[in-house]
C-alpha cells in the first residue's frame, strides 16, 4: 500500500510541537479519526486510499497555527479541536486560541477562555440573556463556565451577590437528617461549585466573600417567597428539580439578576423522568426572548480523553436521552 503526502510543516519545531512529548498528539489524532499517519521531515502522509485526507489537512494547519503562536494545547484540548472541526471551520477554531475571549484570570494566572464551539456560543447566551439553561453531560464546562461567569459579573460590580442553588432531596434524603447548620448540609452536595470557585479565586478569598454575603448557599426549598434582584442565581443538578421547584425557582427572578440552570437529563434521579422539571421547562421556554437554551454534547468534554468515550458507549446502549 502506498502514502502520499498531504502536508508539509513549516519547520521541524512546529513539527515536534504538533506531534507531541513520545508522539502523544499523533497517537491521539490516529486513534480520533482511525488512520494511519507518518510523519518524516516535516511531512505527513496517510495511505493513498484514505478519505480522511481534508480534515486531517485542516486539523494539522489549525494545530500548526495554534501552536507557532506559543499556545499550549494539552491532548484534551486537541480533542475538543478534532471533535468540533470541519472542513470549512477551521479559521473559527483557530479565532477560539488566538483572540480568546477570556473570561476571568484565576488567582494562579491561568487565563479561562472558551475551548468549544458551543462553550463559546454559552457564554454569548449568558451575556445576551437574563435566564440561560445549560443542558449536556458531565465535563462540558456547563456548571464551571457559568461560575466564572457569575465571578466575573461580581468583580466587574455588575452584580453584588452569587447565589448558588441546588436540588438536595434526591434520593428520599432530606436536609434534616445530616449534622449541623444549613451550610454544613448544603456543602457536600455544592463541591463541584466550591471546586469551581477556590480554583479561581483561591479557598481564603472565597470564604471571606461567603462570609460577607457576597456568595451565599441556599438550597432550593429555602428559595420559595424570595426575590432576588443584582444577582447571579445559578441553579446546579436542575434535572432533579420536580416540575413545581422549577416553576418556584424560575420566579424568584429580580431586577438585574441573570439565572444559570445546569443539568444533564441523562442523570435524572427521581422516580419518574417525566418529573423533571428541567424537562418540562426547556419545552415550555424554547421561544422567549432573552431565555437561551444551550445544549452540549461528549463533543464539548473537556476533561481525560477516555470521559468522551465512556459517554459515548453510555449513549449507545441506553440511547441518547438528550433534548
Amino acid at each position: 500500500m502506498g502514502y502520499k503526502t498531504i502536508y508539509s510543516f513549516k519547520n521541524i519545531i512546529n513539527e515536534a510541537l504538533v506531534l507531541g512529548p513520545n508522539n502523544r498528539h499523533i497517537d491521539l489524532i490516529e486513534s480520533f479519526y482511525k488512520e494511519e499517519i507518518l510523519v518524516r521531515n516535516a511531512e505527513v502522509k496517510i495511505p493513498e486510499n484514505s478519505d480522511k485526507e481534508n480534515i486531517l489537512v485542516m486539523l494539522f494547519e489549525v494545530l500548526e497555527t495554534i501552536f507557532e503562536n506559543d499556545i499550549a494545547l494539552t491532548e484534551v484540548d486537541i480533542l475538543g479541536i478534532m471533535n468540533n472541526l470541519t472542513v470549512e471551520n477551521g479559521d473559527v477554531i483557530i479565532k477560539l486560541f488566538l483572540k480568546k475571549e477570556i473570561l476571568i484570570t484565576t488567582f494562579q494566572g491561568k487565563a479561562v477562555f472558551p475551548r468549544t464551539l458551543n462553550q463559546k456560543l454559552y457564554l454569548e447566551a449568558l451575556t445576551n440573556n437574563d435566564i440561560v439553561f445549560a443542558i449536556g453531560p458531565a465535563g462540558t464546562g456547563k456548571t464551571y463556565l457559568g461560575v466564572l461567569y457569575a465571578l466575573s459579573r461580581l468583580k466587574a460590580g455588575e452584580a453584588k451577590r452569587i447565589v448558588l442553588v441546588r436540588p438536595v432531596v434526591e434520593a428520599g434524603e432530606k436536609l434534616g437528617y445530616l449534622p449541623g447548620d444549613v451550610k454544613d448540609k448544603i456543602d457536600p452536595y455544592l463541591i463541584p461549585l466550591y471546586d469551581s470557585l477556590n480554583e479561581a479565586l483561591g479557598k481564603e478569598a472565597v470564604d471571606k466573600l461567603i462570609e460577607k454575603g457576597a456568595i451565599e448557599i441556599a438550597p432550593l426549598a429555602y428559595m420559595r417567597g424570595r426575590t432576588i434582584e443584582k444577582a447571579v442565581i445559578i441553579l446546579d443538578e436542575a434535572q432533579n428539580t420536580s416540575r413545581l421547584q422549577m416553576k418556584m425557582f424560575l420566579t424568584r427572578l429580580g431586577h438585574n439578576s441573570k439565572m444559570i440552570i445546569t443539568g444533564d437529563v441523562t442523570q435524572i434521579d427521581l422516580p419518574s423522568r417525566d418529573q423533571s422539571g428541567l424537562l418540562e421547562a426547556v419545552k415550555l421556554f424554547t421561544d422567549i426572548d432573552r431565555i437561551k437554551i444551550c445544549r452540549f454534547s461528549r463533543y464539548d468534554v473537556m476533561r481525560h480523553p477516555l470521559v468522551q468515550k465512556i459517554i459515548e458507549r453510555y449513549e449507545g446502549r441506553h440511547g441518547n436521552q438528550s433534548l
